[in-house]
């Protein structure tokens, strides 16, 4: 093979494989390059979870590093529907698993976890948690997604 070949070859690879990882997720590119971090804290009273803050603000479309604080006794199911479906998940890592409804992420017990995401378009949304054990008393909480280029 010559050597314009061989480039032409690895030019073709190479814009494979960036078209493969786009298409893996089909996430535009975000609103802004800045991924601000934000930490998300789980305790209990009387063994019912609470996440604090309780209202959450934070950039529409944009990546989101999430910081996740399990200062309780219990496994908890940190909720975000639409926002933690899978394409949305950039990355996790720590004492956090991806649970099968595809709205939900599972903090292991006095754990601590990272997840990376991608928010979605501009609105306010529900989130939450809720003990494995007290499914019954659900913290529900505000998610406002603001545009970053207003």
């Amino acid at each position: 093979m010559t050597v314009p070949a061989r480039a032409a070859a690895a030019a073709l690879l190479l814009a494979a494989l960036t078209g493969g990882a786009r298409a893996a997720n089909d996430l535009p590119p975000p609103k802004t390059d800045a991924m601000p971090p934000v930490e998300v804290t789980i305790t209990s009273e009387n063994g019912v979870p609470r996440c604090a803050p309780a209202e959450l603000r934070l950039p529409a479309q944009t990546n989101v590093d999430l910081h996740v604080v399990n200062q309780s006794n219990e496994q908890v199911s940190l909720t975000a529907p639409q926002i933690f479906q899978n394409k949305n998940v950039l990355h996790h890592d720590g004492d956090v698993v991806h649970v099968a409804s595809n709205d939900a992420y599972l903090v292991k017990a006095n754990g601590k976890g990272e997840i990376r995401l991608r928010t979605i378009a501009p609105g306010e949304y529900t989130w939450g948690c809720t003990a494995t054990t007290k499914q019954d008393k659900p913290f529900t909480g505000k998610m406002t997604l603001v545009d970053p280029t207003k």
